[in-house]
């Protein structure tokens, strides 16, 4: 593994590679990435000796990053002043086996969101501005410290997501946003999975800002905050800002919500670790190598999906994002081609195989095949960027 300690090396790296036409496999504290093989000729280049927070006004709330930063320092320097990253990056290292620290160049690269996603918008929406390092091994700044600042701003949209495929991340620059005052999450029990959508959609409804929906059916249900929540399946409703504020709208929201099942209230406490664990999958930290995906289709497609799914296959699965975001846990084959017909089926949508065995690997594509026009448009920008193809090849299609 190569860990370059500045921009400049970075750069001599890659344009060595370019040279000599060698592959590139690019990551931060590879918490995410599957071991290369040893003997396959490909190299891998760690952003982690890219290290340290850059600028950071708190009144302004925005940081600027080094792209190999450990995200437990910028969570740690951003609680100090109360403030967080909205988007809620998950830590995979539970559900995927890794170990080292996750980097928030590789958040970004990912575009790692979690429950929140759905009302304060993804990793890339919070991402102002970027320093990378293209194919070449040409350094290139996009976007700047502020919205406002467009230059380049669809570049800055561009690599967030690319999954190391378009260029090297050196530098990033995110708004972050105050930590609330407090949090409660709103508890409706026994509902089945099309009455907790139903549930979840009246609820996002109402003026009362739900941060937060999720289904957890009851074999997942046990596995959360040490099997307090209330029995049979749960539907859960987080509600987040200053303490007077939350108390009146849970109020309004748990009103609402008994005409669909009983009701009950977490704590602030017992709220964070619920939604820490949502955020990570954690009922799906087993320690095995079933294969795991990440689904996103119409909030209203969900649980249709997977009963379809249960009719053809073995599999496990609860639902975040007011029922959008599908985590599924199959028990044997991984599925690929009936999980994506399905989806297709169902209006359309994405899935991702996020774990599975080095053979599933091999044999199963992980990311949603493009449509044809698409692909031609990404292929393109593809060679512009990295016109030998050295980051990452054959990943995302390329």
């Amino acid at each position: 593994m190569l860990i370059p300690h500045s921009e400049n090396d970075a750069a001599y790296v890659i344009r060595t590679a370019a040279a000599n036409k060698k592959a590139l496999i690019l990551c931060g504290g590879q918490t995410r990435s599957p071991d290369v093989d040893p003997l396959a000729d490909i190299e891998v280049v760690s952003s982690r000796g890219l290290s340290g927070i850059v600028t950071y006004d708190p009144a302004e709330m925005v940081m600027t990053a080094r792209a190999g930063t450990p995200v437990a320092e910028i969570e740690a320097t951003l609680a100090e002043n109360r403030q967080m990253m909205a988007f809620e990056p998950m830590d995979h290292r539970g559900i995927l086996k890794t170990s080292g620290e996750p980097t928030i160049g590789g958040v970004f690269a990912a575009n790692i969101s979690g429950p929140r996603r759905f009302v304060a918008g993804a990793a890339r929406d919070s991402l102002l501005g970027i320093r990378f390092i293209n194919g070449k091994g040409e350094t290139v700044r996009a976007g700047g410290r502020v919205m406002k600042n467009v230059t380049g701003l669809d570049l800055v949209k561009l690599l967030a997501g690319s999954q190391g495929t378009l260029g090297f991340l050196t530098e990033v620059t995110f708004r972050v946003l105050p930590v609330p005052q407090t949090v409660e999450t709103i508890v409706i029990s026994g509902l089945n999975n099309d009455a907790a959508t139903n549930a979840m959609a009246a609820a996002m409804a109402m003026p009362v800002e739900v941060s937060g929906a999720a289904h957890l059916p009851q074999t997942v249900r046990s596995k959360f905050i040490d099997g307090k929540l209330p029995e049979g399946e749960a539907t859960v409703l987080r509600l987040e800002g200053l303490e007077a504020s939350v108390g009146v709208r849970a109020d309004k929201l748990e009103a609402v919500m008994q005409a669909f099942g009983p009701v009950t209230r977490l704590g602030m406490d017992d709220s964070l670790t619920l939604w820490r664990q949502i955020r990570d999958i954690h009922p799906y930290a087993d320690g095995t190598e079933k294969p795991l995906w990440r689904v996103s289709v119409a909030p209203s497609a969900g649980h249709q999906l997977v009963a379809a799914l249960r009719l053809e296959a073995g599999i496990d699965a609860f639902y975040d994002w007011q029922g959008g975001l599908v985590w599924m846990r199959m028990e044997a084959d991984p599925e690929a081609e009936l999980i994506r017909r399905y989806i297709r089926a169902l209006g359309g949508g994405h899935a991702t195989l996020v774990r599975a065995s080095e053979l599933v690997r091999q044999q199963t594509p992980a990311f949603e095949p493009l449509p044809e026009a698409v692909a031609a448009l990404s292929a393109r920008v593809k060679e512009k960027l990295d016109p030998w193809g050295i980051f990452a090849p054959g990943k995302m299609g390329f």
